[in-house]
């Protein structure tokens, strides 16, 4: 079952949020994926507090994407714009998870 990744902060990187007179090229554009890969190491609790502190999520929206990543080996949890997906991998591995970048459609 998916699940809603509504975010906490407001502006996604939708084209909305940018002046008129910045352009985005197709490969920029959304919609991207952030993808969290499952590991040995990390504790599931640890899991869920990264995706509430990082993303905002609730607690129930945290351990439905955090099971999804242990029983699937994958999860996707968060979509916008390529920066914006390549911000939350960045701010994962430096949480200590793997995560990946992808178009969305591509999973």
């Amino acid at each position: 079952m998916p699940v809603e990744l509504p975010r906490a902060e407001p502006g996604t990187g939708s084209r909305t949020d940018l002046s008129p007179d910045v352009e985005v090229t197709a490969e920029t554009e959304g919609p991207w994926c952030t993808v969290v890969w499952n590991d040995p190491v990390n504790l599931m609790s640890y899991v869920v507090f990264v995706f509430r502190r990082y993303f905002g999520y609730s607690r129930l929206v945290a351990e439905q994407l955090m099971l999804q990543v242990h029983e699937e080996g994958r999860a996707i949890v968060s979509r916008g714009s390529r920066e914006r997906a390549e911000t939350d991998v960045q701010a994962m591995h430096s949480f200590g998870l793997q995560a990946t970048l992808e178009r969305a459609g591509e999973d």
